[in-house]
């Protein structure tokens, strides 16, 4: 059986196959020649034809600018075998790089258009599965995408958790119910480069924990010894547990949600229990730096969440973070490193090294780019759909 007798079929607009016969995995709604008005239900798979009838793939279909996310370049049928096919590749790139050992079980499994498989996000803590659907077509698949994840061989998966009650669309009316899918897990503690942490994804962030910034924290740890480490929008603390790990003089972490700071007490006490160097601080990020006396940090972590989740934010996260770079440089102490960030999507790299570049003329210290940070592996960027290179960061030295 062939596409043709499976899916419905939708035809572009003259001129608007381009960039995806440069496999793009996103029809934009623009680029549809007749939005279909209640024929195809959102989430359904569609054929994607260009306007003179040439197969161009098949996607999951969605209201919204958005309208196709591409599934495969050509006539292929969605079915378990594809997901399965799609969940073994990326298993297969996550064991060959070594993410899951004695020392650390914790790395996402699957990463949206990274893995191809767009509008899905997989982190794996232990032998749990965290599944997030981004897409109605994704939330459909939820079942068949489930039972596959305990067959990965090697994996050790047996607890399907999923969570997609917050980045569903909600015009899609899908009312998802964040639960178990399959087992249920009596353990919360995951490793991370044999560091142990809580990761609530029950009722944390995202998938409970913020993977990404695995290799970024390991850098820090090798530049903390000595140092009076600042840890602001702290979270779970895990900048804060490796910079003790490396031999901080002191630690100190803020985050304006007193969940976020009691989770982190518990990262710190369940790695270093009864150490003195490390204290937390519930309040706003701005305001603590604000009081904060200069120099009393030798490293500051600034990683805020998105500022800007859409294009239509993207000049007030700009000033965002100009102005909280340029507290953060200012009150470093002189020879201190700030490790800086952005996970806004809608922000480029250009524009986030400028924001910075802009704080640091402000405040008039001289300033070097010691490292230029991304994301860790397990985050792949499709070289084909550049969007996916969301997470931007910077190390800066500074006299």
């Amino acid at each position: 059986m062939n596409t043709y007798d499976k899916y419905p079929t939708l035809r572009l607009r003259r001129g608007k196959e381009e960039s995806l016969d440069r496999f793009h995995p996103w029809v934009f709604s623009g680029a549809l020649a007749r939005m279909p008005q209640g024929e195809i239900e959102e989430g359904a798979v569609v054929r994607v034809e260009a306007a003179d009838g040439r197969l161009i793939g098949v996607g999951h279909f969605q209201i919204g600018s958005i309208a196709v996310r591409m599934l495969d370049f050509g006539d292929t049928v969605v079915d378990e075998a594809f997901y399965a096919h799609r969940l073994d590749d990326a298993w297969k790139m996550r064991r060959a790089l070594g993410l899951q050992r004695a020392d650390n079980d914790a790395f996402r499994l699957v990463h949206g258009e990274g893995d191809f498989l767009p509008g899905l996000v997989i982190d794996v803590y232990g032998s749990t599965a965290v599944v997030q659907a981004h897409s109605p077509g994704m939330h459909y698949a939820r079942h068949i995408i489930a039972g596959y994840l305990p067959a990965l061989d090697g994996a050790g998966i047996t607890n399907v958790y999923y969570k997609s009650e917050t980045t569903l669309p909600y015009k899609a009316r899908l009312d998802p119910v964040n639960d178990y899918l399959i087992g249920r897990a009596d353990d919360d503690v995951a490793i991370e480069n044999g560091l142990r942490f809580h990761v609530d994804w029950l009722r944390g962030q995202k998938t409970g924990f913020f993977v990404d910034q695995r290799d970024n924290r390991s850098l820090l740890e090798h530049l903390s010894h000595g140092r009076r480490v600042l840890n602001m929008f702290c979270y779970t603390g895990g900048f804060s547990v490796y910079a003790m790990r490396g031999g901080a003089e002191l630690v100190h972490s803020v985050d304006s949600s007193a969940k976020a700071i009691a989770l982190t007490e518990e990262n710190v006490r369940l790695n270093f229990p009864d150490d003195p160097r490390h204290a937390a601080f519930a309040e706003d990020a701005f305001k603590y730096l604000d009081h904060t006396d200069a120099g009393a940090y030798d490293l500051i972590v600034l990683d805020p969440p998105a500022f800007a989740k859409h294009r239509s934010a993207l000049r007030n996260a700009l000033q965002g973070y100009r102005r909280l770079n340029a507290a953060g440089i200012a009150k470093v102490a002189p020879g201190g490193l700030v490790f800086t960030f952005s996970c806004s999507q809608a922000v480029s790299r250009e524009q986030f090294r400028l924001a910075v570049f802009s704080a640091a003329a402000q405040t008039g210290r001289r300033v070097r780019i010691l490292h230029q940070l991304t994301q860790p592996a397990d985050h792949p960027v499709n070289i084909y759909h550049p969007e996916g290179e969301y997470l931007k960061g910077l190390v800066l030295y500074v006299e």
